[in-house]
């Protein structure tokens, strides 16, 4: 029998904390939301909160370490995801992209120029802001990937 998914969220800037509670009770899935001590998480029915240094790496640190493969992480950090893909977990933006194979070399490939391009004082510019749009596709990704677990599970 496959063993359920814990949905593991990088929640220090995760702006769909909402939506992934609503989706995971839907379908009976645990979450863990991790953040540094800076954050104030409440934990609830279902979802565990892990509150870890606020040292830079500490959230993406223990997230590494804890994920099995199948759990479901949200971030926006390409590196983690990155991490996350490597270890046989699902990987997914709070606006609804999978990171998988096809498209993660390509997005850390564009963070790294960003970054050259703002070390060398060129501006960038940040994430649009998000919508309600956004949130429903968030929200349709994450019901998408319960249910394929659903019917992909053995009997």
């Amino acid at each position: 029998m496959t063993a359920v998914p814990t949905i593991v969220v990088d929640a220090d800037a995760c702006p769909v904390k909402r939506e992934i509670v609503e989706v995971a009770r839907t379908h009976g899935v645990p979450v863990l939301m991790v953040a540094s001590h800076d954050h104030r998480l409440q934990a609830e029915k279902g979802v565990a909160i892990m509150q870890v240094d606020r040292s830079d790496q500490s959230v993406d640190l223990y997230i590494a370490n804890r994920i099995k493969r199948g759990d479901i992480v949200v971030t926006q950090d390409f590196g983690l995801a990155t991490i996350v893909l490597a270890r046989g977990a699902t990987a997914l933006s709070p606006r609804g992209q999978e990171y998988d194979d096809s498209n993660i070399d390509y997005l850390m490939e564009r963070r790294h120029e960003l970054a050259k391009r703002r070390r060398a004082g060129g501006r960038t510019k940040g994430p649009k802001a998000m919508s309600d749009e956004d949130r429903t596709r968030f929200q349709q990704m994450l019901t998408k990937v319960l249910e394929s677990r659903q019917e992909n599970a053995e009997p």
